[in-house]
């Protein structure tokens, strides 16, 4: 799991740093401010995310048999920011205002990875 968490890890925070290059070089032009400052709050919650997840990788090889807690937590943030990130790009792409009533949802999962992280930090024997 670590190998697994380590590398989404880097791949979404390599990512966070070419969407927000992307936005400030090409979008900036082609799409309204207000879009704008969507989607680099997209690629800024998916950069603190993937430096969590980070967090998380490095936990799990801290200790000999991870905690399933740990483990649930970096999939919630996965998945959270692949749901939050992704429909706030999305939303300030197309304009599609249905995208914006998701980007709650991936909140509610990006929540419940740090309450996940917090539960297993409690009970860490490092």
């Amino acid at each position: 799991m670590t190998q697994i968490f380590l590398s989404v890890a880097a791949i979404l925070g390599g990512l966070s740093v070419a969407v927000g290059a992307f936005a400030t070089h090409a979008l900036r032009e082609q799409i309204s401010k207000r879009s704008l400052e969507i989607f680099e709050t997209g690629a800024r919650y998916q950069m603190y995310h993937a430096l969590a997840l980070f967090l998380v990788a490095l936990l799990i090889s801290r200790t000999e048999f991870p905690q399933p807690t740990l483990v649930a937590s970096g999939w919630l943030f996965i998945i959270g920011i692949a749901i939050f990130s992704g429909s706030l790009y999305a939303l300030s792409l197309t304009g599609i205002k249905s995208f914006g009533a998701i980007t709650p949802l991936g909140g509610t999962v990006l929540i419940a990875g740090w309450g996940a992280l917090a539960f297993a930090a409690w009970n860490l024997k490092l």
